[in-house]
Formats: C-alpha cells, structure tokens, sequence
C-alpha cells in the first residue's frame, strides 16, 4: 500500500457542527442511545466509519457529525467543517444554553499495532456505555466504529474511536456537550485551534 493512498483515506474525515438535527436518513446506523435528563436531551447514532451526536437544551439544539463521507449531508443548518486529519481541540457557545468543547486527534500506525487496538477496542466495545459496529473492508481487513457515553447532571462526555484498515488509521474524538454557561466562566466565542 502507498503512503499516497493511506494520506487520503486519513484526509477523508471530517467533524461536522450543524445547529439544528440532522434526519436519520443521510446515515446507515447500525445502534443508537437516547438520554432524557434534567433539562436536556441527547442522542447518539453509531455507523460504520462514524457517528451523530445530538444535544437539546432549552430549544438550542448542536450536532456533531464525524464521517468520511461528506457527500448528500445537509448544509442547512452548518455551522463548521473541520477536516480531522491531525490534532485539533475546539470550543464554542451556542446560544449562551450550549458549551462545546472537543478534542480530535488521528494516528496511522503500524500493521500489527492497529490489529492490536483493534482488538483492544473490540473487547472494550462490550460495555454497556458503547455502541459498536464492526465490518471488512475492500482490503479484507477489520475496520470499527466505537462511541461512547458518560452523563452527568449537566453535561455528557462522548469518545469517538474509528478505525480504517486500508491506511491503519485510528480516529479519537472525545466532545463534552454542557447544558448552560458556568457563570464564574468568560462567554466563549466560537474558537478555533
């Protein structure tokens, strides 16, 4: 395999923000987990090669899309699209009711080493927090999505883990969605870094 091939596979994936939900169709979801809690609603949907994030408080609603695919999805609605090659954190206020920060790193590793965190995150995947979902690829080879969730009373934490064997490519988003602004905080501006 060349390196040409394994760089636009890792170029392929972006982290999407829209600002209002985005319907179920434009994804083939292979799980979901709903949360209703105080004042606020969260969904997540898993799907080979990605996954939909979904947060409603107080009629503000924000959702991250992490997809190789960009083809088909909406604009309505589009706050930002990140490319996740590398390292990139993120913060932002929506409508002085929703902070959002998240983290996005990607790593190409070694054939042995990404069997390995694929087996790691498999066994990892049993837990009751995560949505899984497993296939081949072209190349015969084992590709995951695994996103997983913690609430708390005003905030939920998500970490994302896709893995594609054609450029043995581990994905890592970990996002915090939290109902309201900490009053003791500056007001956040949408901020990249």
């Amino acid at each position: 395999m060349s390196f040409a091939s394994r760089t636009s596979s890792l170029q392929a994936y972006h982290m999407l923000l829209y600002r209002n939900g985005v319907h179920p169709e434009f994804f083939n979801i292979e799980g979901r987990k709903r949360i209703e809690h105080m004042n606020y609603e969260f969904e997540l949907w898993n799907f080979n090669g990605g996954h939909v994030c979904m947060f409603d408080f107080e009629g503000v609603c924000l959702v991250e899309v992490v997809t190789p695919e960009l083809e088909h999805l909406p604009e309505r609605g589009l706050v930002s699209t990140t490319p996740c090659a590398g390292e990139k954190d993120h913060q932002s206020t929506f409508g002085e009711r929703i902070t959002f920060m998240t983290s996005i790193q990607t790593e190409t590793l070694t054939d042995h080493l990404y069997l390995g965190t694929y087996e790691e995150l498999l066994e990892h995947g049993r837990s009751e927090d995560c949505l899984v979902s497993h296939w081949q690829g072209l190349d015969g080879q084992q590709n995951l999505s695994l996103v997983e969730l913690q609430r708390y009373s005003d905030q939920v934490h998500v970490q994302g883990y896709h893995l594609q064997s054609d450029c043995s490519m581990v994905l890592r988003t970990q996002s915090i969605f939290q109902a309201g602004i900490n009053e003791d905080d500056e007001s956040l501006d949408s901020t990249d870094d």
